[in-house]
């Protein structure tokens, strides 16, 4: 099938006045949408506007463009386009996201028969929608009423009843898509109420197949309220569905995520689809509204990235919801939570101080540099884990769990000084905890490094560290003459990977259940009785993600220099705590001065800022838009947040001796 030639602002009457009758009519359409296409963002309106008034202008090249419209539009099959379009397909993610990828490599045959093939042909490009944008619903009005008011009564009336039946056929499937849908295992994990006879999906399904019978059978008055009705309750469990599927706890997944995008296309379809059949508002409206979304489906049917993005937000909020129901336990808002932080992270403090001595040990054993990486990492993993079961803190790991709280906040609340005032509050709060904790920390790390040290050179009469090694150890803090800034960076971003990955196997241990799983483990039968099995089964599901993300987070730190030295690039990574133990170490081995070893601190504490200010942009900003929202304004923000500090500075260091609770919404 040959294609028209190319359309101008010059040629446009001319060629459609010749065009119709004697080219297939979907040619007609392309040719249109490619003239649209080449104005782009700038000139698309004027060229719609345009065509509207060349159809006003010539009245004949009007009718004779609406006749053939609905010639062509009652031949055509209507039906799957309003079931497919816009709604994903009943496989899953990866299979969805296969086919899409295929498509991109070999698209497939476009049946122009088919409405929804049509649109497919029509609209193929992912920058469609850029133009598509510019076009306002009064344009499109406007060209419909035209159309529509100059077409034969009689090729009117035949397209509106192949229309009619196409939607009562697409409403009449979609309800009963509804309905299935709703009956999926991992939806019913989410909410067991699914599985009672009257939900609000299966209800749903009652209803729409009452008004199909009315409209097919001309039976009784049809009331739509009830409908209505239905139709609220059905989004409100949508909702519901996506609050519960995105909380701390839920067990979210890239398919629960995926079924509820599909649940609520599939909803959203069959309300349209009801309006325009019952007449409920303008009809004109409705049409060029279900019009629009067609189009934009269209648009989007092939596109990887709109998939990617429509379902693994929510699996994306999942996982900081956790975060953020664990960063809760990282902000201290009174003394008594100050100090016991600062007493959980001395006992860091203590573990890595004990880390990196064994760390420097491990690096003279004269193993390859893959097994010596490998070493480093089960010693920072394995001590992580010791530190986290033992209910002590590693200040670094702060900032990826206290970004999602404070993005939970952001979303919480609506802009204005009363929220930037509350967000810089919980700001400060932030800061003074991971102060804190760093303080407990570092302190500690070079207090027993120090101490570990003159004992070891009093019971051997031997430095701990040789030469060479104190050395390397002060070389690897100088921020000046090497990239330690940039090593602490590396650092801070997998302190924000690991962050995301606790996140993900929280995540993870709420959807397999492995509270309720694991006692029936057939390993764990054999080897503990049920009340140990139980008790272990409620410990790993609590802190499965901790654990994991510790130990991820270790090997990351332990071969990130291997992989440097593998492929010639300056990766290797600097952590504030291992630093300041090793500066202990050194300080004493090679019996430094006071200021080297002063700046020795302050290259520490530059490591640490480094550290922290990489984790918590990271995952502030992965949490922000997880949750599809925005800081209103960064500077009234920080305005705020210098208010408050210069009001009272200690606050930046200790809490108030007593908490201030705001009262709760609503009252005063």
């Amino acid at each position: 099938m040959a294609d028209m030639k190319k359309i101008t602002p010059q040629n446009l009457r001319p060629l459609l006045s010749e065009s119709l009758g004697h080219t297939d009519f979907v040619n007609v359409l392309n040719a249109l949408i490619k003239f649209l296409r080449r104005g782009g963002k700038k000139c698309a309106g004027e060229r719609f506007d345009l065509i509207i008034d060349t159809f006003k202008q010539d009245r004949e090249l009007l009718s004779r463009f609406s006749q053939c419209f609905y010639i062509w539009l009652a031949q055509i099959h209507i039906y799957p386009a309003l079931i497919k379009l816009g709604i994903f397909s009943r496989h899953s993610f990866a299979r969805e996201m296969g086919i899409r990828i295929y498509e991109r490599f070999s698209p497939s045959y476009k049946d122009f028969a088919n409405l929804g093939e049509v649109f497919l042909y029509l609209f193929h490009s992912e920058n469609d929608d850029k133009w598509l944008q510019t076009l306002n619903i009064r344009q499109w009005l406007v060209l419909y009423e035209l159309i529509r008011s100059h077409a034969e009564p009689s090729k009117l009336q035949t397209a509106g009843i192949r229309l009619a039946d196409a939607r009562l056929r697409a409403i009449e499937m979609l309800s009963v898509w509804t309905a299935s849908e709703a009956i999926e295992p991992d939806l019913i994990r989410i909410s067991p109420r699914l599985l009672e006879a009257d939900s609000s999906f299966v209800a749903l399904q009652r209803e729409t197949a009452k008004l199909v019978e009315h409209y097919r059978n001309g039976t009784a008055p049809y009331d739509t309220a009830h409908l209505e009705v239905m139709f609220d309750q059905c989004f409100s469990q949508i909702d519901y569905l996506r609050r519960k599927g995105t909380g701390a706890g839920s067990g979210s997944s890239v398919k629960v995520a995926h079924l509820l995008e599909r649940l609520r296309q599939t909803v959203g379809r069959l309300k349209l689809l009801t309006d325009i059949q019952t007449g409920a508002g303008n009809s004109n409206r409705l049409t060029i509204a279900l019009m629009n979304s067609l189009i934009y489906a269209a648009v989007e049917q092939y596109s990887t990235r709109h998939l990617r993005r429509s379902s693994i937000r929510m699996l994306a909020r999942s996982i900081t919801e956790n975060k953020s129901h664990h960063g809760e336990h990282y902000i201290t808002r009174n003394r008594k939570e100050y100090f016991k932080m600062f007493y959980s992270a001395a006992g860091g403090g203590i573990i890595i101080a004990l880390m990196a001595l064994l760390k420097i040990r491990i690096g003279t054993l004269g193993l390859s540099p893959f097994l010596t990486s490998l070493s480093a990492g089960f010693n920072y993993g394995i001590g992580f884990m010791i530190i986290h079961m033992l209910h002590c803190t590693v200040a670094t790991k702060q900032p990826a769990m206290t970004a999602a709280s404070f993005a939970e906040q952001v979303d919480l609340n609506e802009g204005g000084k009363a929220v930037d005032n509350k967000l810089a509050k919980l700001l400060i709060d932030v800061c003074r905890s991971q102060s804190v904790a760093v303080f407990g920390n570092v302190s500690i790390a070079i207090l027993l490094a120090c101490a570990i040290s003159f004992g070891y050179a009093h019971l051997y009469r031997l430095p701990i560290l040789d030469a060479h090694t104190a050395a390397y150890q002060f070389k690897s803090i100088d921020i000046i003459a090497y990239p330690t800034l940039w090593y602490a960076a590396i650092a801070g971003l997998w302190l924000f990977c690991s962050g995301i990955i606790a996140g993900f196997f929280d995540n993870r241990a709420d959807y397999l259940n492995l509270r309720q799983r694991l006692p029936f483990n057939p390993l764990l039968r054999k080897i503990m009785r049920p009340g140990p099995r139980r008790v272990l089964a409620a410990y790993i599901h609590k802190h499965y993600g901790s654990l994991a993300g510790n130990f991820i987070f270790g090997m990351l730190l332990g071969m990130t220099g291997y992989f440097g030295h593998l492929l010639g690039l300056p990766l290797d990574i600097r952590h504030v705590a291992f630093s300041s133990a090793n500066l202990g170490y050194a300080a004493v081995s090679g019996n430094v001065g006071l200021g080297t070893f002063v700046l020795g601190i302050f290259s520490v504490l530059a490591i640490g800022l480094v550290n922290l200010c990489v984790s918590f942009s990271l995952a502030l900003f992965v949490a922000l838009r997880s949750r599809g929202t925005k800081i209103g304004s960064i500077r009234n923000l920080i305005k705020s947040f210098w208010n408050q500090i210069k009001t009272n500075p200690s606050i930046l260091f200790l809490p108030p001796a007593k908490e201030h609770r705001p009262p709760p919404s609503g009252k005063p």
